[in-house]
């Protein structure tokens, strides 16, 4: 999606019926995935047969017109067609040709197909997502497929920058488990250097405190203070100067020690106000907060709108036989300019589809 707002031309090859998200719903429009149309849009189709040599000649032939070749097959399987890197290198040298799998290129499980909930899971991520006293969640949106997609665009202007210099492509290996080890960090840190295991905190953070979600009287409140000063601040905000001065919270390492009372304390206080309340106390206080919103609430939210995150920023664009549809954006805001320029994948089988169709028997 990011490459398109650089190139202006994605051309996403498919084989048989196409993306598996497709078919993932609810919710559809007409007889089209959300959930597709979401992560596609901005592509041209071409289906091709590569198993067929007249198909595979046609991927190279585009390859050789390509600054990028992006695949998420399993290891060697394109090699088999003739569509791996050093076939593609042959006859186009110039090409920044990307590999995603799920397991990388090499290792004992490298040939293993990789979801993102699955490389969630190998990686650690499960493991510290969830409540402290409850079982391991699945973050609520796909984290390790979208760090994977940012690693990999990274890489590839990398790799366009290298090849502006050298004038020689590269290949790119990224996979959705060194991704996701990588998004550990300091979690992965701890480990490593003081063999200290990783726990769940629900929406606390292990290493400072407070930094964490507090019940209001209607709702939730997260509120994060990182240094010794925010902490005054926020106690002065809830009237609670006295927790301020008490030994047991004069420093963030004492406060992680003494986590559970003066948690319990907070708590106490954050529940006796509306969460509107808390935000008016809180507002140009220099605390970081915010409250816990649902999508209605995000997409109402004037700070989100005024980045041009919904309807009102032409993310409505035409969808053949189903009307129009919205979706957020999918890149930065680049010199305070959004790209407003959007278009929706063509339907399966469709006319406009059947004009770029490449299907070899």
């Amino acid at each position: 999606l990011i490459l398109y707002f650089l190139y202006k031309n994605v051309t996403f090859l498919f084989s048989g019926v196409g993306d598996d998200t497709r078919a993932w719903g609810p919710p559809f429009v007409g007889t089209e995935s959300i959930y597709f149309l979401s992560v596609n849009r901005n592509k041209k189709s071409i289906a091709v047969n590569m198993k067929n040599p007249k198909g595979a000649k046609i991927i190279r032939e585009l390859a050789a017109v390509s600054d990028v070749f992006v695949e998420n097959y399993v290891p060697g399987k394109l090699a088999e067609m003739g569509l791996g890197y050093e076939d593609i290198n042959k006859i186009a040298p110039h090409i920044v040709y990307c590999s995603i799998t799920g397991y990388g290129q090499t290792g004992p499980a490298f040939q293993r197909a990789g979801y993102d909930s699955v490389a969630a899971a190998v990686s650690g991520l499960m493991h510290i997502t969830g409540p402290e006293d409850g079982d391991p969640v699945r973050p609520g949106v796909a984290m390790t497929d979208l760090a994977t997609g940012l690693y990999t665009y990274g890489a590839i202007m990398a790799g366009l920058l290298q090849r502006y210099k050298t004038g020689k492509g590269l290949h790119i290996d990224c996979n959705l488990l060194s991704s996701q080890v990588a998004c550990l960090t300091h979690i992965a840190a701890n480990y490593l250097n003081c063999k200290m295991e990783a726990k769940r905190w629900g929406t606390a953070h292990g290493s400072i405190v407070p930094y964490q979600a507090f019940k209001t009287k209607d709702g939730y409140l997260v509120v994060g203070a990182g240094n010794d000063q925010q902490f005054v601040t926020v106690c002065k905000i809830l009237n609670l100067l006295e927790v301020s001065k008490d030994s047991r919270y004069k420093t963030n390492k004492l406060r992680v020690q003494n986590r559970k009372e003066l948690i319990e304390i907070l708590s106490a206080r954050f529940s006796e106000k509306m969460t509107t309340k808390w935000l008016e106390l809180f507002e140009g206080s220099g605390v970081p907060y915010g409250p816990i919103n649902s999508m209605q609430q995000v997409f109402s939210d004037p700070q989100v709108s005024s980045h041009g995150a919904f309807l009102g920023t032409a993310l409505i664009f035409p969808l053949e036989l189903v009307g129009l549809i919205v979706l957020s954006p999918a890149q930065p805001v680049v010199s305070n300019k959004v790209n407003r320029l959007y278009f929706a994948p063509v339907l399966l089988f469709s006319e406009s589809h059947l004009n770029e169709f490449l299907m070899l028997e």
